[in-house]
């Protein structure tokens, strides 16, 4: 099997965009059976990020592969714990306007969460990046461009997708900086995608409890949905950019108080 020091220096190479037809992989994974979102309709709204890096691959790479998996390929949707746990994720950051302001609301309750970052925006908030891991929250690759149509794409792009970010992530958090989790934009899964991610020492994070605060519906909204959907154990979906958060910020500072007062404490995904 080859190295993790030798896969993460191979995919410091740049990918080639070699023009022709797709030509997508098969993985040696399991079904697709638990490739989608875990709620219908569960999709990330579009990110408010910038246009797709010029070095991004446009077309397959033949020489494309995944390598063995490191780490279990199937998408998790439970704390590590279990029990009377929640894990709290955000995605789409770091925000220079959001981002902080989360951070203080989880310091005031002595919560934890998982962070899933987009390569460029941690590339560009270093500081922010620095502070997430300092406060003892965790780290999640979210892809470079959130491509909501990863699982479609050629493997060489999704590669990019995957690798590119964590190296971004991890540059911004400093030396002995990890990250344990890859979340698809928009829980775009399929087999290619759970594999790669498992390749290089991710587990596919996905999520039980939708807020569906990317739709924007209102405060009280958003609260009303995380409460009815958790349940012991679950992993509840949020977002500190990608567009105006505001009503997540409103909703999260009643959110966290409710959690404590039912007995929920604090956990990482499994």
């Amino acid at each position: 099997m080859t190295s993790l020091n030798t896969r993460r220096g191979l995919r410091n190479l740049t990918v080639l965009a070699v023009a022709g037809v797709l030509a997508v992989g098969t993985a040696a994974c399991s079904s697709d059976s638990d490739d989608k979102a875990a709620e219908p309709g569960g999709r990330e709204g579009a990110a408010e990020t910038g246009p797709t890096p010029s070095d991004a691959p446009t077309a397959a790479d033949p020489n494309a592969s995944v390598p063995p998996p490191l780490v279990p390929d199937a998408l998790v949707r439970r704390t590590a714990a279990g029990g009377r746990t929640v894990a709290l994720t955000f995605d789409d950051g770091p925000s220079p306007q959001w981002t902080p302001q989360v951070l203080a609301l989880l310091k005031e309750y002595r919560a934890k969460a998982t962070f899933c970052m987009l390569g460029p925006n941690a590339k560009a908030n270093p500081k922010l990046v620095e502070e997430v891991v300092a406060n003892g929250n965790r780290l999640c690759d979210h892809s470079v461009t959130h491509d909501e149509g990863i699982a479609k794409r050629p493997l060489s792009r999704i590669k990019y997708e995957i690798t590119t970010a964590h190296d971004q992530i991890v540059a911004a958090a400093g030396p002995g900086a990890r990250v344990d989790w890859f979340r698809a934009p928009g829980g775009d899964w399929s087999p290619q995608v759970r594999a790669m991610a498992a390749g290089y020492g991710m587990r596919s994070l996905d999520w039980s409890d939708d807020t569906r605060d990317w739709q924007r519906p209102g405060a009280d909204k958003i609260l009303a949905t995380a409460e009815k959907e958790l349940k012991p154990g679950g992993i509840i979906l949020m977002h500190d950019a990608g567009g105006d958060r505001a009503q997540t910020l409103a909703a999260l500072k009643q959110l966290l108080p409710w959690l404590v007062q039912q007995g929920y404490t604090f956990d990482f995904p499994a």
